[in-house]
């Protein structure tokens, strides 16, 4: 089956989840590096199945507030993570993206490449006003990806995420429509 892609990009492209994608994010989520910041992983291979019939649910709703995207190579057709946007309040306009990247991968630019492009999408395609995005306050690499596609450090948000081990703060970024 083809897969479809969605948004190209100069070296990567963002195209619709699929089922047999599976195997592919699972090569990172299983990954304790990729999820050391997150609330989840390191993932089993059943709980990455999971979370790709999730987000495949997801995507069947109407309306659709949750848009999530594998990054491929266009080069070598390599799965080297994934893009998300969610629509958080339709009424005031509003999102938020995040991103992960295999860990072999990492340093390369695809991160900010796949924010840019989601970003484009979400203020041409879906018209939202605001997008915002939110890491570790230790993660340094994510914050120079949200520094890079131009959004503005708007503070730390304390306790915002239980994690396995306890709480997490988090940067808060945003930008808006008119500072793409």
């Amino acid at each position: 089956m083809e897969k479809k892609s969605l948004l190209r990009g100069n070296r990567i492209i963002l195209r619709e989840l699929q089922e047999d994608d599976w195997l592919g994010i699972h090569d990172y989520a299983s990954q304790e590096q990729a999820s050391r910041f997150q609330p989840w992983g390191p993932n089993t291979e059943e709980e990455t199945k999971i979370f790709v019939q999730e987000a495949l649910d997801e995507a069947k709703k109407n309306p659709r507030n949750r848009f999530f995207f594998v990054i491929q190579g266009i080069q070598n057709n390599e799965l080297l993570g994934a893009v998300e946007l969610n629509i958080s309040d339709f009424h005031n306009q509003a999102g938020d993206i995040g991103y992960i990247i295999n860990p072999k991968n990492w340093g390369e630019g695809f991160a900010t490449e796949a924010a840019q492009l989601v970003l484009r999408y979400g203020f041409e395609v879906l018209k939202l006003h605001r997008i915002y995005a939110t890491c570790s306050p230790e993660n340094a690499g994510s914050a120079r990806v949200l520094e890079k596609v131009g959004m503005t450090k708007e503070g730390t948000m304390r306790d915002h995420l239980k994690m396995k081990d306890g709480w997490r703060d988090s940067s808060l970024y945003s930008i808006l429509e008119n500072e793409i």
